[in-house]
């Protein structure tokens, strides 16, 4: 086998380690961004369920502060008997 043989065959099997390497790299980091994006979907929504429930509890404490205001004001508008 003549040197020139010798040397592009060498450097088909570095380009084709390279090329099989850098496939299954790129395949691991894709999957693992693809891991980390259902992660943050899950997180996202665990903030959009704990985001609801604090909007119904200022709900709530909103109506309890408006029906006591209003109690109070139907209170004070009444005429005193003294």
């Amino acid at each position: 086998m003549s040197t020139a043989s010798k040397v592009v065959l060498g450097l088909s099997l570095v380009l084709t380690n390279s090329t099989v390497a850098g496939v299954h790299i790129k395949q691991n980091w894709d999957r693992q961004r693809l891991r980390e994006g259902v992660l943050r979907d899950l997180e996202r929504a665990e903030r959009k369920r704990e985001n609801l429930r604090v909007l119904d509890e200022q709900i709530q404490l909103t109506r309890q502060l408006v029906s006591e205001r209003d109690g109070r004001e139907a209170g004070s508008a009444a005429p005193h008997n003294s």
